[in-house]
């Protein structure tokens, strides 16, 4: 086996996980149509930065969390995503379904106490950032 089969497979590897990755991300956003929707998910960002930023610094909260978090933030500011952000609609869907999957996980563990404890923005961006976490149920 030479280099050049050994890069084929790598790189033919990475495309697959790579396309497995978007199905998946499809199939979640497809799936779970109830959470938030582009612009609402866009009106809070402001707010949701500073509540992940506060809940990362939250010394109360177990270590794992606090590093699931900065790993989020970390993704978040990196200029490197799963979609690239010039795609229309689903450049962004993937930011924010990776958002909803890791409150979601912080909500199971740490209890929806912190949540409240550190929102910064109004009761309304709160139970809409609930929606996005999956632990409200959605507006009737």
């Amino acid at each position: 086996m030479n280099w050049w089969d050994v890069l084929i497979a790598v790189v033919g590897g990475v495309v697959l996980v790579y396309a497995a990755l978007l199905v998946l991300l499809a199939l979640y956003a497809w799936r779970h149509p109830e959470t938030v929707g582009f612009k609402d998910a866009l009106r809070l960002l402001p707010d949701l930065l500073v509540l992940l930023r506060r809940l990362a610094a939250d010394r109360s909260l177990p270590f794992g969390i606090r590093a699931r978090l900065l790993l989020l933030l970390v993704y978040l500011a990196s200029p490197i995503d799963l979609v690239p952000d010039f795609l229309p609609v689903i450049g962004y869907a993937d930011d924010a379904i990776i958002v909803a999957l890791v409150l979601r996980s912080v909500i199971r563990r740490a209890g929806d106490a912190p949540l409240g404890r550190h929102w910064p923005g109004t009761p309304a961006g709160l139970a809409l950032v609930r929606r996005l976490a999956g632990t409200a149920p959605p507006p009737s």
